[in-house]
């Protein structure tokens, strides 16, 4: 079970970054695989926000999955400003340079254990490390040699994947493209362009986990984050990478939430996601900019100190969360696991695979994901058996 650490001071949102490193650290590992720099990437302008070449681990299929190929996008967060990216490329967790980055573990969905991962336990499963700050969407040719920043994550993930291409996934019978949190959005958002890089005889479907960062109101009634992702999207001239039917509609910082995205996306892909997603509850619902007297602080991090009014208040974001993932259900290529879990990213956690107390349609996350991805069945499932927020 993961809890969140109280973060008072929410100044530029660099809590949001904090967060999701020490979501990471306490993920239960599985296995540790290396890292490999692709140096080439240089040359095409792809490279991380410091100016370093990308990155990704490779762990190698087996057995009758050696045609079967999982990339799976590392999270952690957003920069908005240029003070935010430099930061974030100086940071010792890799978020910004692929000169400080750690190597990762493999769970869950990456892990290669039948008994916990299995549909995908034998495929090449890739961590796709996140290194640019925009969810692979940034892409402009200008540096400036003040801060010496480079806003080229389409270009990095463009460059990953011909990379794994050439290592033999473009003969892929099955491709999978996932991702957590940030990672999950960057799963949504370039969902029809990974598609684009295989044969139309390749099945490719996208397992966006914790991803789904709705446009809702917060607590004071307002749509405070909004502006953040409006600034995201114009400091990394992310606009011509979100898909244009979006765009040629509305402002490009409301198609980089999935709920304006994703009637434009053609590629099969299921949502994982909690209603209750304790990032979004801590930082786009009651965020310090929403509750500057940090009236909901003790709810949120820790549901027994909720009192009954603030469980209300929680389950009206649920409800709302539930219409922004509405358009999900008006698709039959397009299917869902929305729990109550107070949690974030649960596909390398053991609610991906054992949990009873997560099953939705007596199917675990891994058996309704896979389930859907080989085409057995539809999977739509959201818990009404569970409104209030629980701990999985």
């Amino acid at each position: 079970m993961i809890k969140l650490v109280a973060i008072r001071e929410c100044l530029n949102l660099k809590c949001i970054l904090i967060l999701c490193i020490m979501l990471f650290l306490k993920i239960e590992s599985s296995e540790e695989v290396g890292i490999t720099i692709i140096e080439s990437a240089v040359a095409k302008g792809a490279v991380c926000l410091d100016g370093s070449p990308p990155a990704y681990q490779l762990d190698k299929g087996f057995g009758d999955g050696v045609n079967n190929w999982l990339v799976h996008i590392q999270g952690g967060g957003w920069c908005h400003t240029i003070d935010d990216c430099v930061y974030r490329k100086t940071m010792d967790n890799g978020l910004g340079s692929s000169k400080l980055m750690p190597e990762l573990y493999f769970s869950g969905i990456l892990s290669n254990r039948q008994d916990q991962n299995p549909n995908f336990y034998n495929w090449n499963r890739v961590y796709m490390r996140y290194c640019d700050g925009s969810s692979f969407t940034g892409d402009l040719e200008e540096v400036d040699p003040a801060n010496n920043l480079y806003f080229r994550g389409a270009r990095v993930f463009n460059a990953i994947v011909e990379e794994l291409m050439s290592l033999g996934m473009k003969n892929a019978q099955n491709a999978l493209l996932s991702g957590c949190s940030a990672g999950g959005l960057a799963a949504i958002l370039n969902c029809d362009k990974f598609r684009g890089f295989f044969p139309s005889s390749t099945r490719v479907k996208c397992v966006p986990d914790a991803g789904y960062f709705a446009h809702v109101k917060d607590l004071s009634g307002e749509y405070r984050f909004e502006q953040y992702y409006d600034k995201v999207v114009t400091l990394h001239g992310s606009a011509k990478n979100l898909a244009s039917g979006c765009t040629s509609n509305m402002k490009p910082g409301l198609c980089f939430y999935p709920q304006y995205a994703m009637p434009y996306i053609k590629t099969p892909i299921f949502i994982v996601n909690s209603a209750y997603d304790t990032m979004q509850v801590s930082y786009i619902f009651a965020s310090y900019e929403a509750d500057p007297k940090g009236e909901f602080t003790k709810c949120k991090n820790d549901l027994n100190e909720c009192s009954a009014t603030q469980l209300k208040r929680l389950e009206d974001f649920r409800s709302e969360f539930l219409g922004a993932i509405s358009v999900v259900a008006n698709s039959s290529t397009k299917g869902m696991f929305v729990n109550t879990c107070f949690t974030h990213c649960e596909t390398d956690q053991t609610i991906w695979f054992e949990k009873p107390t997560s099953k939705l349609g007596n199917k675990t996350m891994a058996e309704g994901v896979g389930d859907w991805f080989y085409d057995k069945n539809e999977f739509q499932q959201i818990d009404g058996e569970h409104v209030d927020p629980h701990y999985c």
